[in-house]
């Protein structure tokens, strides 16, 4: 456990030395800092920007609000009062509705429990049962039972448990307060959730003066109340003068003029203020009573005095009698025992009637001390206290009562309490009591480093808190060559490192421009070796020291080995270099480039052109890939070669334009040949085997492209009844320009066919009707039972039409005039 301890306070501590160090060494955060006050400016400017709206962009009546925004922001600004830390943005809160004081939920709730049992258990006999206040810790303003704040919600009390959020006020929801204006005038905050008070409200509203009398004018409802300095003309309580004061709010001032007043029974006459006529004086009425006996013994007294306080009824001293007696006579003693309950309370009268105050209680009794631990006989109207001292501890639950005789219940202790407070400074100056201590009410002024920027923090919060930032510069000498200190805000600690330009004179001459490396941090190492691997290693150590200038970064042109490109290299490592192109220089054989990375090359001679291909460049070895004549399938037989290219000499193999046969022709004629000469040239002189779409072949020699539609062959043309014919030219005939029409023998022959085709048909018709008939014949004889008729065969002569008759006849002249035709 020892050695756990051991290194818990081993790496706490090297901790503490490594923020140290960073706090020591670090730079400045200037520019943090500026980042954040203008990220808090836009949450501000966003915050107010709907009451600036209404009132023209014044935001004159905003300064309490900022201040508590501007403390919500700030880190340690708000302090818990209750247990003395900072209240963080992550963190659950509770606004006091009176001073709007910010606390911890937890805290809170913790105060109102000790302060409700505190109060309940001195004075509540009945423990808990009464629902007494709870106070708030620093304005006292007094909150219900039911009130103790159970959730945390935001300032505006709309959203339950806030999300935490960089761009609101910390513990802010983002929505419009709407929270009613203090004192109420009917409308509602138009700020962001926000701690603090609400501002005074921004609206226009249309309002009169005090007095009524000057002319309705547009106002700030915050500042509607105005007077317009006239007199106010009022009449008085006195009824006799008018307010002569300037306009104003509420009731007049009463009268302050003099005046000859009388009193209430009007005897006297006395100067008096105007503002109180009636007074009365010292003098007793004495006026006679309505009995005629006796006078009226009041004092100044207006209206009738009264009947005669002797009349009617009276009774005696003791009360048990009653007696009716003219006023002018005394009521006598009845006589009686007076049975009046004694000062005591327990025993009663043992005179007889008697006039004035009965005596005091003689009897002896047996009475019990205070405390209740002794006995003692003695009169009834002394008191009996014994000596013992109460041993009963105090409500702080500290000291003893030590009281004579005490009863029980103990006064509160009446010592100085003198606990030290949360704050450690001070000591309680309350009285002795339980639970914790009221929060130190003193404040404590935290200084920036020059001493121009003051801060009031709760007491006990200068030794956590943050310093002020002061808007004051630095006034701190420089520590680096340069004469002047770079403009950075005061600050505790060391000054951050110079970042101005070293501005040394390098030795290509050119000025250092990187920062200031005078007080440069460097890291040390190997100063320390550990004793074995038991040991843990140490955190490492840093100095400063001063480094040097380093290399000169100055871009000056330079051009790369190929005369490709000028690029800007640092000074300290400009000379030519290879830009890793291709060298690109024209080789001897005029055709290709050098292909090697870009390289220095030598000039043979210093006339000559830069772009020159030198010793240094490659050979070329590639083939001649000039571009051949179109047709030429051939390559150069040459390597890769200057000029122009030798003349083809090899034979091309060819088929003629009908692919039937094969030709050998030079290259060269065919390449150097035109249209008309390739045309011949390809051709096999033999006829065309080509088929036309008449059916007949080309009857051109061999030739390329299509045959041509002018077919001569002569064929044989028939008219549609075919019985004539007559030769034309194919190609007429393709045109459609020819034909052959039928002539009247053609037309008589198609006519005498087609009546013997209607003769056909309708005997056909007749014959299918007689053998329906015949078929009917033959099935009713059936159905009629004539065995006789079944047993032979019925032969029914069927008669011959016309057409079977004479068809022969008609026949064979048609089928004679057909051969002949053909």
């Amino acid at each position: 456990s020892s050695q756990k301890k051991f290194d818990e306070i081993k790496k706490a501590n090297q901790a503490a030395a490594k923020k140290l160090v960073e706090d020591q060494f670090s730079s400045s955060s200037e520019d943090d800092d500026e980042d954040a006050e203008a990220k808090q400016g836009k949450i501000l400017a966003k915050t107010f920007t709907i009451y600036t709206s209404q009132t023209d962009g014044d935001a004159s009546e905003l300064e309490r609000t900022r201040q508590y925004m501007n403390e919500a922001f700030q880190s340690g600004a708000m302090t818990c009062l209750i247990c003395i830390a900072s209240v963080k943005r992550n963190q659950a809160v509770w606004s006091c509705c009176g001073c709007f004081c910010i606390f911890h939920l937890v805290c809170i709730q913790k105060w109102a429990k000790d302060s409700l049992f505190l109060v309940s258990s001195l004075t509540d006999d009945d423990f808990g049962k009464k629902d007494y206040p709870w106070p708030c810790p620093k304005c006292r303003f007094e909150y219900k039972r039911s009130e103790t704040p159970s959730k945390y919600y935001c300032y505006c009390g709309k959203v339950e448990n806030p999300t935490l959020d960089p761009w609101l006020v910390p513990h802010s929801c983002g929505q419009i307060c709407e929270r009613e204006f203090k004192p109420s005038c009917g409308h509602k905050c138009l700020l962001l959730c926000h701690p603090g008070p609400c501002p005074p409200c921004p609206k226009m509203v249309t309002t009169t003066c005090h007095c009524k009398k000057a002319k309705p004018v547009p106002r700030r409802c915050s500042a509607k109340e105005w007077s317009c300095r006239l007199p106010c003309g009022r009449t008085l309580l006195c009824g006799q003068h008018a307010c002569e004061n300037a306009c104003h709010a509420g009731d007049c001032q009463p009268c302050p003029r003099v005046s000859k007043q009388r009193c209430i029974c009007g005897r006297q006459t006395a100067e008096r203020l105007c503002a109180s006529p009636q007074w009365q004086c010292a003098q007793v009425c004495g006026k006679h009573l309505p009995c005629g006996n006796h006078t009226c013994e009041q004092v100044c007294h207006a209206g009738p005095c009264g009947d005669c306080p002797r009349s009617g009824k009276r009774s005696c001293p003791c009360g048990k009698s009653k007696f009716t007696l003219p006023c002018t006579e005394d009521v006598s003693t009845c006589g009686d025992s007076c049975d009046k309950v004694l000062e005591c309370g327990i025993h009663k009268c043992s005179q007889r009637c008697h006039r004035g105050p009965c005596e005091i209680c003689r009897q002896e009794v047996e009475k019990q001390c205070r405390c209740g631990k002794h006995t003692k006989r003695m009169p009834c109207h002394k008191p009996y206290l014994c000596e013992t001292k109460c041993t009963k501890i105090r409500d702080c639950q500290k000291h003893q009562c030590r009281r004579k005789c005490c009863s029980g219940n103990c006064p509160p202790c009446d010592q100085v309490c003198g606990r030290t407070l949360g704050c450690r400074n001070h000591k309680c100056p309350s009285g002795c009591h339980r639970g914790s201590c009221n929060p130190c009410p003193e404040t404590v002024d935290v200084k920036c480093n020059c001493g121009k920027t003051v801060m009031k923090v709760p007491c006990g919060r200068e030794r956590t808190i943050r310093p002020p930032k002061c808007k004051q510069l630095c006034s701190r000498p420089p520590t680096c060559h340069h004469s002047t200190q770079e403009k950075h805000y005061c600050h505790f600690g060391q000054c951050p490192p110079c970042r101005q330009s070293c501005q040394k004179t390098l030795t290509c001459g050119h000025l250092c421009p990187v920062s200031c490396h005078d007080e440069a941090l460097v890291k040390q190492t190997g100063l320390h070796q550990s004793a074995g691997p038991w040991e843990q290693p140490s955190e490492p150590a840093f100095i400063q020291t001063a480094l040097p200038c380093p290399p000169c970064q100055v871009p000056i042109p330079v051009e790369c080995f190929g005369q490709h490109e000028v690029s800007p290299l640092p000074c300290h490592s400009a000379s030519p270099y290879s830009c890793k192109r291709f060298c690109g220089r024209l080789l001897d054989c005029q055709n290709h480039t050098c292909m090697k990375e870009c390289h220095r090359v030598t000039k043979l001679n210093s006339t000559t052109d830069g772009k020159k291909v030198g010793p240094e460049c490659s050979q070329c070895e590639e083939e001649c890939t000039k571009p051949r004549p179109s047709g030429c399938p051939h390559r150069c037989v040459l390597p890769c070669h200057p000029g122009d290219c030798p003349p083809c000499l090899q034979m091309l193999k060819i088929k003629c334009h009908c692919k039937l046969s094969i030709l050998y022709i030079e290259c060269l004629k065919l390449t150097c040949a035109d249209l008309k000469e390739k045309e011949l040239l390809i051709s096999c002189k033999n006829q065309c085997p080509k088929e036309l779409p008449c059916g007949h072949r080309c009857k051109e020699i061999c030739h390329s492209g299509s045959c041509p539609m002018n077919c001569s062959q002569k064929v044989k043309l028939r008219c549609l009844c075919k019985r004539l014919k007559k030769e034309i030219q194919c190609s007429k005939i393709q045109e459609g320009q020819v034909s052959l029409e039928c002539d009247a023998l053609c037309k008589e022959m198609k006519r005498k066919a087609s009546e013997i085709k209607e003769a056909e048909a309708k005997a056909a018709v007749e014959e299918e009707k007689r053998r329906q008939q015949a078929e009917l014949e033959a099935f009713e004889n059936r159905l009629k039972g004539r065995r006789k008729n079944k047993r032979r065969k019925d032969e029914v002569e069927v008669e011959q039409s016309s057409w079977q008759k004479y068809k022969n006849l008609i026949m064979l002249p048609v089928f004679g005039v057909a051969v002949v035709m053909v």
